[in-house]
C-alpha cells in the first residue's frame, strides 16, 4: 500500500511539474509574440526592420533568440561587461527563468550595434529635416535665403527643387535688390589664353577677397566687345571673331559683330537681346534709368529725321543707305560745332528742364535704357553715329550722330540724366536722353595729360570725375626724375571747372586700364606684362571719403595664366549681388 501511494504520488507530482511546465512554455510564447508585435510596430515607426535576423553572423556568433528590443538604442547598454551577462544568466537559472538571453559574441554585438545606431540617427535626422520643411513657411525661407551671400546662395539652390525654385522667381530677385545684403563683385571678361579668346569670366568676392571662375562657351572666340551692368545683369554688346583662325585675336581676316548678349549671374543663364542695327566692336556703352513713360522712339527719331533727312545727298543711290552717313557729315559738317556758344542752351532754362523731369521720374515707375556710341565698323572704320535700347521693347534705336570735327570717342558715361563723352581731342559734349540732342560743354582748361593714354570718364553719385595720365615734374627737387602719374579730377556742373582730388598710388603701366563706377566706389584693373609674366592689379576709390585714397583690392591673383594680348582685350563690369 505504501509502495502504491508513492507511485500515485510520484505521478501526481510529475503531472502537476508538466502542467506547470506547460504553462510556462504557453506564457513565454505569448510574451514573445507580444513583444514581437511590439517590435513590428516599433520598426513600422522606425522604417526599419529588424526581425530579419539571419541564423549564423560573419563571426561565427549565434542568433537565437537574440534581444531586438531598445536594449541596442540604450548607449547604456554597450558598456555592459560579459560579467554582468553572467550574472543575469546564473540568476535565471537560480531564480526565475527567463528565456529571452544573448548569446552574441562580445565583437558582433558591437557591430550590430553601431549599425542600429547609426540607422536610428540618420532616420531621427531625416524625419527632424522633413519636418522643418513642412512646417517652415515660405515667408520665412524667403526671409532666410534672401540675407545669405552670393556663393551661399548658390549652394542653396543645389538643397532642392523647391528652394531652386524660391531663390530665383522675380520677387525674391527684388527683395534682394532692394535690401542691404549685396555686396560688389568685379566680372573681369576678354581672357586670352594661349593666343586663344576661352571665354571664360573671372568674378572677384570684394567683400571676401575670392576669385571665381565661370565657363562660358557662348563667348568662346569672340574679343574686342564691350560690356555693361543693367540692373542684376551684364549686357555683351558687339565684338570681333577671327574668320580664318577661329578663337585667336587674328584681325587679319575677321568678323564685326551687332549681336547682344546678357549675362545673368544670380542664375547663371543666358540669353539673346535684340540686334544692334549696326556692327560694331568696342563701343562706348552707358546704362541710363528713365521713367515708364519715357518714349524712345518719337524722341530720337523726331530729332533725327529734323537734323539729318533722308535724301540722296552727294550721289548715294537708294540701295546703298550709307548706314554711316558719310555723305551728310560732309552737308552738315559746319551745323555742329562745340566751340561755337550758340550750340550751348541757356543754362538757367536747361537746369530747370533738368529739375521738372527729375520731379517727373520719381512718380512712375522706373526702366533702363542702353547707349552705344562710337566704336569700329566693319571695315575697322571710327564711328560717329549711336543706338539707344530700351529693355522694355527690346528694340535698338538709333539717334544723332556726333559731328565729325568731334574727334574719335575714347570714353562716356551717364551723370544726371546726361550722357558724357570726350574724345581724343579733348573735347566734351553731352547728349541729352529725355530730349534727345548733343550739347556742346565748354569747360575750363581741359587736365593735362600724355596724349598715348586717353582719359576716362567715370560717374559717382552725381558726380562726374576724369582720369588722366600727366607727367610730374619731379615736385620741384633738382636731379630728381620726371615720373608719370594718373590723377583723378572732377567736374564742377555749376561752373565747368576741373579740380584735382585724388592721385593713383600706381604708375601708370597699363595703355588701356579700366575703370568703372558703382554707388560711392570707383573700381580699377591694370594689367600688363613685365618680365616675361602678366600681372594684374585691382584697386579701388571711395569717393564718400574726404581723403579719396585708393587701396589695393587683389594683386597678381589670376593674370599669370593670361597672354599679353588680354591687356588691350580686357573689359569689367561691376555688380553688386
Amino acid at each position: 500500500m505504501s509502495s502504491l501511494a508513492s507511485s500515485e504520488t510520484i505521478v501526481g507530482f510529475e503531472a502537476l511539474t508538466v502542467s506547470k511546465r506547460l504553462v510556462r512554455s504557453v506564457s513565454q510564447k505569448l510574451r514573445k509574440k507580444a513583444h514581437r508585435v511590439e517590435g513590428d510596430e516599433e520598426d513600422k515607426v522606425r522604417r526599419v526592420s529588424l526581425r530579419c535576423l539571419t541564423l549564423y553572423g560573419r563571426g561565427g556568433g549565434c542568433k537565437v533568440g537574440a534581444d531586438t528590443g531598445e536594449e541596442f538604442g540604450d548607449p547604456s547598454c554597450r558598456r555592459r561587461s560579459s560579467t554582468c551577462e553572467e550574472g543575469k544568466l546564473y540568476k535565471s537559472i537560480c531564480g526565475i527563468e527567463d528565456n529571452n538571453f544573448n548569446c552574441f559574441s562580445y565583437g558582433m554585438k558591437e557591430k550590430f550595434w553601431k549599425k542600429s545606431n547609426r540607422k536610428d540617427l540618420d532616420l531621427e535626422e531625416s524625419v527632424r529635416n522633413s519636418r522643418m520643411h513642412i512646417f517652415l513657411p515660405d515667408d520665412i525661407l524667403e526671409m532666410c535665403l534672401v540675407r545669405l551671400p552670393l556663393t551661399g546662395l548658390m549652394s542653396a539652390r543645389l538643397v532642392c527643387k523647391k528652394w531652386r525654385h524660391l531663390t530665383t522667381t522675380p520677387r525674391f530677385l527684388q527683395m534682394r535688390r532692394e535690401g542691404s545684403y549685396q555686396k560688389p563683385w568685379l566680372f573681369l571678361f576678354g581672357a586670352v589664353k594661349d593666343g586663344y579668346c576661352s571665354g571664360e569670366i573671372h568674378a572677384l568676392d570684394v567683400s571676401q577677397d575670392q576669385w571665381h571662375r565661370i565657363g562660358s562657351d557662348i563667348l568662346r572666340g569672340r574679343f574686342m566687345f564691350s560690356v555693361a551692368s543693367m540692373q542684376d545683369d551684364v549686357y555683351i554688346v558687339g565684338g570681333c571673331s577671327s574668320l580664318t583662325n577661329f578663337g585667336r585675336v587674328d584681325k587679319s581676316s575677321f568678323k564685326t559683330h551687332k549681336g547682344v548678349l546678357v549675362f545673368s549671374p544670380l542664375t547663371k543663364s543666358w540669353r539673346k537681346a535684340s540686334s544692334m542695327r549696326y556692327a560694331r566692336s568696342m563701343p562706348i556703352l552707358a546704362v541710363s534709368e528713365v521713367c515708364s513713360d519715357f518714349s524712345i522712339i518719337q524722341s530720337h527719331q523726331n530729332r533725327h529725321d529734323r537734323q539729318f533727312p533722308r535724301s540722296r545727298v552727294g550721289g548715294v543711290s537708294a540701295v546703298y543707305e550709307d548706314p554711316h552717313r558719310l555723305s551728310l557729315r560732309r552737308q552738315y559738317r559746319n551745323a555742329f560745332d562745340v566751340s561755337e556758344p550758340s550750340s550751348l542752351p541757356n543754362r538757367k532754362a536747361y537746369k530747370f528742364i533738368r529739375q521738372r523731369s527729375g520731379q517727373a521720374n520719381t512718380k512712375g515707375c522706373k526702366r533702363f535704357v542702353l547707349i552705344a556710341v562710337g566704336g569700329l565698323g566693319s571695315w575697322d572704320e571710327p564711328l560717329n553715329s549711336g543706338e539707344i535700347y530700351d529693355s522694355v521693347s527690346n528694340k535698338w534705336t538709333e539717334i544723332q550722330s556726333l559731328p565729325i570735327d568731334f574727334g574719335v570717342i575714347c570714353a562716356g558715361v551717364v551723370c544726371n540724366g546726361m550722357f558724357y563723352v570726350c574724345s581724343e581731342k579733348d573735347k566734351l559734349a553731352g547728349y541729352d536722353i529725355e530730349r534727345g540732342f548733343w550739347i556742346g560743354i565748354q569747360t575750363s582748361t581741359f587736365p593735362p595729360h600724355v596724349h598715348e593714354y586717353y582719359p576716362k570718364l567715370v560717374a559717382c553719385n552725381g558726380r562726374l570725375f576724369l582720369l588722366s595720365v600727366s607727367w610730374c615734374e619731379g615736385d620741384g627737387q633738382i636731379g630728381r626724375r620726371n615720373k608719370a602719374v594718373r590723377k583723378l579730377w572732377e567736374l564742377d556742373l555749376m561752373y565747368l571747372t576741373w579740380t584735382e582730388v585724388s592721385v593713383h598710388p600706381d604708375a601708370p603701366m597699363d595703355w588701356n586700364p579700366v575703370f568703372i563706377a558703382n554707388r560711392n566706389l570707383i573700381f580699377g584693373v591694370e594689367m600688363f606684362k613685365i618680365f616675361g609674366q602678366v600681372l594684374d592689379f585691382f584697386t579701388v576709390c571711395d569717393v564718400s571719403n574726404m581723403e579719396m585714397s585708393w587701396s589695393h583690392i587683389s594683386r597678381n591673383h589670376m593674370a599669370h595664366e593670361f597672354d599679353a594680348s588680354s591687356c588691350m582685350t580686357k573689359i569689367m563690369a561691376v555688380l553688386h549681388l
